[in-house]
């Protein structure tokens, strides 16, 4: 199937075009085919992020399109920076060290660190369908970031011994938040 992936952000561009690729997909993004509207974010959850942003570029693109909202979930943040993860800083245009060292420093000398990614994908058809599916990944956070592969919190996100910057692209896909949602979504198409 070819499918539009609805985002600018080239980390989360190349893990939907790598697993989906690999499930047989075709990947274009919504930059390839000109398409310049960047949907206002307005949903208090990840799953409605992720449906305003796959709604609204199925409509200008034609295509069956891919959209993602995800982000980091920290306990003892009472769930922050959650769906304002893009923007913890309060500037879309910090970058990724920005806005986990600004974690960092919320999260002070605090020893409950549980975390979790979130990831609510949505597919949106050109006939109105939608499907949607989520995944999570329970971790940590560290006091300092590891690693350099990966992007946003990957740094001083760790599953077991290893944060997922210090993954490669195969272990990360395999346990992601991502991952696990592409992979439900996968499951769906499999029924159309």
């Amino acid at each position: 199937m070819r499918i539009c992936a609805a985002t600018g952000n080239a980390g989360k561009l190349r893990e939907l075009r790598r697993i989906l690729e690999a499930q047989g997909h075709e990947v274009v993004s919504q930059k390839e085919l000109g398409i310049t509207i960047e949907p206002d974010e307005t949903g208090t959850t990840f799953e409605e992020n992720a449906l305003i942003k796959a709604e609204t570029i199925c409509k200008a693109s034609g295509l069956p399109t891919i959209a993602d909202d995800s982000g980091l979930c920290v306990d003892a943040l009472g769930g922050a920076p959650g769906v304002h993860s893009a923007r913890y800083t309060g500037n879309h245009a910090d970058s990724d060290a920005d806005r986990y060292n600004l974690l960092l420093r919320n999260l002070g000398g605090r020893d409950d660190r549980a975390a979790r990614f979130v990831c609510s994908l949505c597919c949106a058809f050109p006939n109105g369908d939608v499907l949607t599916a989520e995944g999570t990944c329970e971790g940590t956070i560290l006091s300092a970031p590891r690693g350099e592969n990966g992007f946003g919190y990957d740094p001083v996100f760790c599953v077991g011994e290893q944060t997922m910057a210090e993954m490669t692209d195969a272990e990360k896909n395999q346990i992601s938040h991502r991952g696990k949602a592409l992979e439900q979504l996968e499951d769906f198409f499999k029924t159309l």
